[in-house]
């Protein structure tokens, strides 16, 4: 088990609306058991019996190994009325916790891997946008791309405007166009589970206004969009998530994913990282 700064971040470790029978999974490459205690409440355990830190929000058990050094971070939106709510489940990933991020982050992917949903060719081109730490977060704004179906309740292709939001380590935000709505943002959060370095379990979340869709739809939606990433993410060498600036030969559309890796390497953040070449 690593001793780097990410042991007392919190981490995603199931949903709690599965709880009622417990389950046994692991964290940071130790087993963790996940289940009610006699008065109901939602009690984590490692294998060695140590109770964890636990806390229950947008609609997932959250634990860690540590201190939590902090409170989970916030999504205000996860408690404006008149959202959904979609948990949409979970998809295992043979790769670093912190290579599913970075792929969450990647904008010129979108033609090419979600072909004639999130991208199309011609429109390839990944516009000018802008980068920043804003109370310890990495933000990415003004990101702005042609997509044939933004989200289900796009009619058709649409300019989609986004906004990326790395709240933690293994945590990314999306803020995107919200189409029934303008004035409003859709939500698209990914959690990760790191179950080892090189595998994780991915854990989508979304908080839409989207009043027709049925739920089975938004949630088929979301994960045949991430399906389509696993198998990149998959075959990815190396597996780790190089942090050494001089290990890939980033390009100007990389901004955001440049940044996350220096934010990582600031704060010490190293589980599911390769520091340096081999």
């Amino acid at each position: 088990m690593t001793e780097d700064a990410m042991i007392d971040e919190w981490y995603p470790v199931g949903l709690f609306g599965q709880i009622e029978n417990g389950w046994k999974t692991a964290l940071m490459g130790e087993p963790i058991e996940v289940a009610f205690d006699p008065g109901r409440e939602v009690k984590v355990t490692s294998e060695d019996g140590r109770t964890l830190p636990v806390c229950v929000r947008y609609g997932h058990v959250w634990s860690s190994l540590g201190k939590p050094r902090k409170d989970l971070f916030a999504i205000p939106e996860a408690d404006q009325p008149g959202r959904r709510f979609v948990e949409v489940g979970v998809v295992r990933v043979r790769c670093s916790p912190l290579r599913a991020v970075e792929n969450f982050l990647d904008i010129a992917h979108f033609p090419f891997v979600h072909t004639d949903i999130l991208g199309a060719e011609p429109h390839t081109e990944v516009h000018d946008y802008k980068v920043e730490i804003r109370q310890d977060e990495v933000w990415a704004t003004q990101v702005k791309f042609y997509q044939p179906q933004a989200a289900k309740s796009a009619a058709g292709g649409i300019t989609t405007e986004y906004m990326y939001r790395v709240p933690a380590p293994t945590c990314s935000v999306l803020y995107k166009t919200c189409p029934p709505r303008p004035g409003e943002w859709d939500v698209i959060a990914l959690f990760v589970q790191p179950l080892a370095e090189d595998l994780c379990d991915v854990w989508p979340w979304m908080a839409l206004f989207d009043d027709v869709t049925p739920m089975t739809d938004l949630i088929h939606f979301q994960q045949t969009i991430f399906l389509q990433d696993r198998s990149i993410l998959e075959n990815q060498i190396p597996r780790l998530l190089p942090l050494d600036p001089g290990m890939e030969i980033p390009t100007r559309a990389d901004l955001t994913s440049v940044a996350y890796r220096r934010w990582l390497k600031r704060h010490n953040y190293k589980y599911g990282a390769q520091l340096v070449a081999q």
